[in-house]
């Protein structure tokens, strides 16, 4: 008898969180017969469409955060608008439940799109065994099969880097994706690490009544976000009730008494810290540990991140990576979601490349930061001839009308041509007005451009009209 041959399809996707979720329903659409596997389980071994994005970070994180902004609402800005409320407590567990709910259900609409469009979904580890071939582990402990493809998209996502000098517990010294899952609030935290993930983090638990305390190692406040912004940002954040200590160094971290307690140096010597729960968020690192087979031979750098080139390809023929694979963009799930399309749409004969220069970030935090394009220091330091609007969201009547004031929107263009550079924005919805934003630089708009265009009053929008008017009168 011969041998059975492996299932065959046109597209395996590997990972099933934005980028490869995007992927392999693209590649459906496209006509593709396409299988997506992915092994995403929490601690209690539920499996879940959607990756760490949509069930331990930026929509988990999201869905907390907006629960924490009605608690302190309720708390501290009812009275002004003359209403009154009386003996409001937090129940944590329903909080989470509503979280995981939210969770349940965008995971449910993936899983849906999936059987709409005929994709085979494995719940099962893979390997890739060549360029057309990948091994499965079932997560239910079934059989080990082969499956096999004409193309292959790699799409593991990361996972929160490990710091030896502060190992994890997931008790006292927690990742964060615990930190997404506690059942109560810390009277006293501590966060290793004030980027994008710390701080969105930070903004939920303070929120909610705990003494928040960041510790970054560098001596700059998001230095990938415009300075200006940033100083803006750490102003308010402190007002906030937020602790930044900057260039501030863990030495160690170790657990006793039910607390934490943190040594750390800075410019002015040792300090120790003692909390009620450590927060380690210091990055992540891409899962490419396990996912191919020596005798493969797919290129990984010295960290870990798949060599790929300008179209996601990487050394293997047929085989792509996106997302948080590659060092082609930053790790934020936009860039891999366009790169999905993108690569399905390339598998398919089609060619609409990602505009990396182009690839709005955001933090969740309360304000909000976004941002597009260049900030003030990268083109001084490239000695660009810039000129720059400012106008603050207090000025528009929408903001006053929502008594969220707190913040600017920025607008950076080239002095000579007028061409847009760089849009900033800090303040309440920050990451809905960065898509006009996206938009304008996209078709190459003009700051007169902006400011030709109508925007509804009284609109947060109108800060950016503002803004883009501050610089039409520059000459």
């Amino acid at each position: 008898m011969s041998k059975k041959q492996p299932k065959s399809f046109d597209v395996i996707v590997i990972g099933a969180g934005p980028a490869g979720y995007s992927s392999a329903i693209r590649c459906a659409q496209l006509g593709l017969k396409t299988a997506c596997i992915d092994n995403w389980h929490d601690e209690e071994g539920q499996s879940s469409l959607g990756g760490t994005y949509l069930n331990a970070g930026c929509v988990a994180s999201i869905a907390l955060l907006e629960s924490a902004k009605i608690y302190q609402s309720i708390n501290h800005s009812l009275k002004e608008h003359g209403i009154q409320a009386e003996a409001v407590s937090v129940d944590i567990a329903l909080m989470m439940q509503r979280k995981n709910n939210i969770i349940d259900a965008l995971s449910r609409q993936i899983a849906d799109s999936f059987a709409h469009y005929k994709i085979d979904c494995i719940q099962a580890e893979a390997k890739l065994l060549n360029e057309r071939r990948v091994e499965i582990t079932p997560t239910d402990h079934s059989a080990v099969s082969i499956i096999e493809a004409k193309h292959i998209v790699l799409a593991t996502g990361s996972s929160p880097v490990d710091l030896s000098c502060a190992p994890i517990d997931n008790e006292f010294i927690i990742d964060t994706a615990m930190a997404l899952n506690l059942d109560a609030v810390p009277k006293r935290l501590a966060i290793i690490g004030a980027g994008i993930i710390g701080l969105e983090l930070a903004g939920i638990w303070n929120r909610l009544g705990a003494e928040t305390i960041l510790l970054e190692a560098q001596e700059s406040f998001l230095g990938l976000a415009d300075q200006q912004i940033a100083r803006e940002a750490y102003r308010i954040y402190t007002e906030q009730g937020l602790e930044l200590r900057l260039g501030a160094r863990v030495i160690s971290a170790k657990k006793g008494s039910k607390k934490v307690t943190v040594e750390y140096q800075d410019s002015e010597g040792t300090h120790a810290l003692r909390v009620d729960k450590l927060i380690v968020a210091s990055g992540r690192k891409p899962n490419t540990e396990h996912l191919a087979a020596a005798e493969a031979n797919l290129l990984l750098d010295e960290n870990g991140y798949v060599h790929v080139d300008e179209n996601c390809r990487t050394t293997l023929p047929g085989v792509y990576a996106i997302g948080d694979l590659t060092l082609l963009g930053p790790m934020i799930a936009h860039k891999g979601i366009e790169e999905g399309l993108f690569v399905a749409e390339q598998i398919a004969g089609l060619h609409n490349p990602v505009n990396y220069d182009l690839l709005p970030s955001v933090v969740f935090t309360d304000p909000e930061i976004a941002w597009v394009g260049q900030t003030e220091q990268a083109l001084r330091a490239m000695g660009e001839p810039i000129k720059i609007g400012t106008f603050p969201l207090k000025a528009t009547a929408r903001a006053q009308a929502m008594g969220q004031t707190e913040g600017m929107v920025k607008i950076i263009a080239h002095a000579e041509t007028d061409a847009l550079l760089g849009i900033h924005i800090i303040g309440t919805q920050a990451s809905e007005m960065i898509a006009e934003a996206v938009l304008a630089m996209e078709f190459s708009a003009s700051s007169e451009d902006l400011a030709r265009t109508i925007h509804a009053h009284p609109t947060l929008a109108k800060a950016l009209h503002g803004a883009a008017l501050t610089l039409k009168n520059k000459k």
